[in-house]
């Protein structure tokens, strides 16, 4: 069995407040792109998992998301049987791309036909909650509401497929290194939201869409900002860093302009055109290769 997990961007995120516990309530704007994993399953003797991949910059042991993902949900449903798992990667890691929270959700997904537990989608996003914060967002794809931790996910009506270019600097983001500097005067409660506002309004006007963290991230990563202004230069709709990692992204209205943009920053970073997915091209696409 193979299943494509695809990565994300954020086409806005607000952090409301910082958490009792240490973390931040957050508002974003999850979208689906064309860009993918594979995960292929395979069955293993009873009891044994196996994890590999083919990026040897990601630890394939137990501190894996994937690793972590199949231990759970053995756990939880008392599965006997055993699997070997390999990930395809395409999606870099340390970018905001979600690559190994998709990785992660899409590992509960298959096993759990794989060995038969019998789960529905919203439990198998109960499980996730606990892999990590937006890991619940990938059992459900398109166009998403992200509230609390992220983990908390409201499915919206879809935009129409765009173009997007993801600038791929070479170097990753670290996300606790962000929200650990980002000043508590930064924080959006009590303001109006420009997400709720573009959902709420007929006309998406993108351009009121913003990523809070970006004062944080260009502070210690200035050339990302410059990233940001050449995409705007070759007419973006909108240009932001996507959640909290490296990526800079452009997204466009037609094609034709698209590329030339990837064309132009490729020439700085390494650059791909991908596409927004819907929800229900998300799931027909994800299932494609089950």
């Amino acid at each position: 069995m193979r299943i494509k997990a695809f990565a994300k961007i954020n086409l806005g995120l607000e952090v409301v407040r910082k958490r009792p516990d240490g973390y931040h309530d957050i508002l974003t704007l999850f979208q689906s792109i064309s860009l993918a994993d594979e995960v292929e399953f395979r069955p293993a003797p009873r009891g044994e998992l196996l994890v590999r991949g083919d990026d040897p910059g990601v630890p394939w042991d137990e501190s894996n998301l994937v690793h972590r993902a199949a231990c759970l949900l053995r756990e939880r449903t008392r599965a006997e049987a055993g699997a070997a798992i390999a990930v395809r990667k395409m999606i870099p890691s340390g970018k905001g791309l979600g690559g190994g929270s998709a990785d992660a959700a899409m590992t509960l997904y298959g096993l759990n036909a794989l060995w038969e537990t019998g789960l529905d989608r919203p439990a198998l996003a109960g499980l996730a909650k606990e892999l990590g914060a937006d890991v619940p967002y990938f059992l459900t794809g398109g166009l998403c509401l992200g509230r609390e931790r992220g983990d908390v996910v409201e499915p919206l009506p879809d935009l129409p497929a765009l173009p997007v270019v993801l600038a791929l600097p070479s170097f990753p983001v670290l996300t606790a290194d962000i929200y650990r500097a980002f000043p508590a005067a930064l924080t959006s409660e009590g303001r109006d939201s420009k997400i709720v506002r573009f959902f709420e309004a007929q006309d998406k006007d993108f351009g009121r869409l913003e990523n809070g963290l970006e004062t944080v991230i260009f502070r210690s990563y200035p050339q990302l900002a410059e990233l940001k202004s050449l995409f705007r230069d070759r007419g973006a709709t909108l240009s932001l860093v996507s959640g909290s990692g490296s990526a800079v992204y452009g997204l466009f209205q037609d094609r034709e302009r698209a590329e030339a943009a990837r064309d132009a920053v490729g020439r700085l970073v390494p650059a791909v055109l991908v596409e927004t997915l819907s929800r229900d091209r998300y799931w027909e696409s994800l299932r494609a290769g089950v």
